[in-house]
């Protein structure tokens, strides 16, 4: 059976690509911001691109669909964020994804979200969203989940929210995290990069000088915030969660951990300075579970740090969409 699925709020479409290689098809998709248009396009040629606001889409205008998958902008609802939660414009999107949802009644949905949003103080807010899900005719079930858990080789907790329309009948049962010594580590994924990554041009403009296609950093100094923990996780270690801004990418695993010297302040270890460097946008595209042909298209590398930080890391969205097929075909 074909599942014909439509992404909103696809950005480079990292979910949409781990649908697609456990057998969706993404029909159609829809992304805002105009900075990733290009990128989503050359690497999803089958995929009709849909560029206006959510808030300005009929539900008439959405094909027919067995499913809905995206993630509503987090921001609003990061511990590192405002915390305004439902109240912030952006938190509001979320009504936006139930509306069409409500009207298209495909079999099941996904909407993925950032941890901080079980943060108590957004407890009310979860409630209604959790209410607007069941009064759309869904039954919900939802889970906090680590993508290092699920193929990816970096910590990464997030909120999945998968419901599947009542009349199904669908008591679905989240996929069963690998075993520990199964995880990968960055030596898995990006130490055949190692010594050809090259610094981005002043301004952050792209390198030609590369010779693996996005392999460049970015450059400049690292804030108080960045140098108040450890950034380095060594190649033994699964890295730290891939942000969507550059300046706060991770060091590369071949420079030592960063040494603490007071309270939130850490610095680089003497004599290897040149080690700390940024990891960069191809290694931070590996971490995230993208193939080496997906092209990120950008002007400044902090728009390539951009899409692949906010996407979500293709083999946790993978395990994800098999096993919602698993229970929709019944074979669970």
């Amino acid at each position: 059976m074909t599942n014909n699925i439509v992404s909103f709020f696809a950005g480079a479409g990292g979910l949409d690509l781990g649908f697609e290689q456990a057998g969706f098809n993404v029909t159609w998709a829809n992304e805002y911001d105009k900075d990733i248009w290009d990128t989503y396009k050359k690497n999803h040629p089958h995929t009709y691109l849909e560029q206006r606001s959510i808030t300005e889409i009929n539900a008439k205008e959405v094909p027919e669909c067995d499913g809905i998958i995206g993630g509503p902008p987090c921001q609003s609802w990061s511990e590192a964020g405002t915390q305004r939660g439902i109240e912030d414009k952006r938190g509001q999107l979320f009504f936006d994804f139930i509306r069409i949802l409500q009207e298209k009644k495909p079999k099941f949905f996904l909407a993925e979200n950032v941890s901080g949003m079980q943060h108590s103080r957004h407890a009310e807010a979860l409630n209604n969203i959790k209410k607007m899900f069941k009064e759309a005719g869904y039954d919900l079930f939802y889970q906090m989940m680590n993508a290092v858990d699920y193929g990816a080789a970096q910590d990464r907790k997030r909120v999945i929210f998968i419901g599947f329309r009542s009349d199904l009948k669908i008591e679905y049962s989240f996929p069963k995290p690998i075993e520990k010594q199964d995880r990968l580590n960055l030596k898995d994924i990006i130490l055949d990069l190692d010594g050809s990554a090259v610094p981005a041009l002043d301004k952050q403009k792209p390198n030609p000088a590369k010779t693996i296609l996005n392999h460049e950093y970015m450059i400049g100094g690292f804030s108080t915030m960045f140098m108040s923990r450890n950034r380095v996780r060594t190649w033994d270690e699964p890295s730290f969660t891939i942000q969507a801004g550059g300046r706060h990418a991770p060091i590369h695993p071949g420079a030592p951990k960063m040494e603490k010297v007071g309270n939130d302040k850490f610095k680089f270890i003497d004599g290897y300075e040149d080690k700390y460097r940024r990891l960069s946008v191809r290694e931070c595209a590996r971490i995230q579970g993208f193939p080496d042909d997906f092209e990120f298209i950008y002007k400044n590398v902090a728009t390539g740090y951009k899409m692949i930080g906010n996407a979500v890391a293709v083999p946790f969205a993978k395990a994800i969409a098999l096993s919602i097929k698993a229970h929709l075909s019944g074979k669970y």
